[in-house]
């Protein structure tokens, strides 16, 4: 099995990220939800403000109310989500949430 991952110049041109990115799906519809099981998953809020995270884990979360601005270390890349929103962060990002309006949401965390 062929892998460039052990060259290192290939290491150094991967974005600082890592290539990791936040995937957001907006307002899927209530059957999506049902699927997921959303409604079971515990729920967390916090206040406007910025915080940062890092993820040990994959999350999967649903935006009840509230508004983020994501920014990824090491990047200029800002994702922006709320209400309505189901979004992905993957294991290992880094980032610093600037959340614009109170956050209530449905969140899970995948140990793979």
């Amino acid at each position: 099995m062929a892998s460039s991952s052990n060259n290192p110049d290939v290491m150094d041109t991967d974005p600082p990220s890592g290539g990791l990115t936040i995937t957001v799906e907006r307002n899927p519809p209530e059957s999506r939800l049902l699927q997921l099981g959303v409604k079971s998953w515990p729920k967390w809020g916090c206040p406007p403000g910025k915080f940062p995270v890092k993820f040990d884990a994959r999350e999967t979360c649903y935006l009840l109310k509230g508004k983020v601005r994501a920014h990824i270390k090491g990047s200029s890349e800002c994702v922006e989500f709320g209400a309505g929103d189901l979004v992905v962060f993957p294991k290992g990002l880094s980032c610093t949430w600037d959340v614009v309006a109170a956050v209530d949401k449905y969140y899970k965390f995948d140990s793979s």
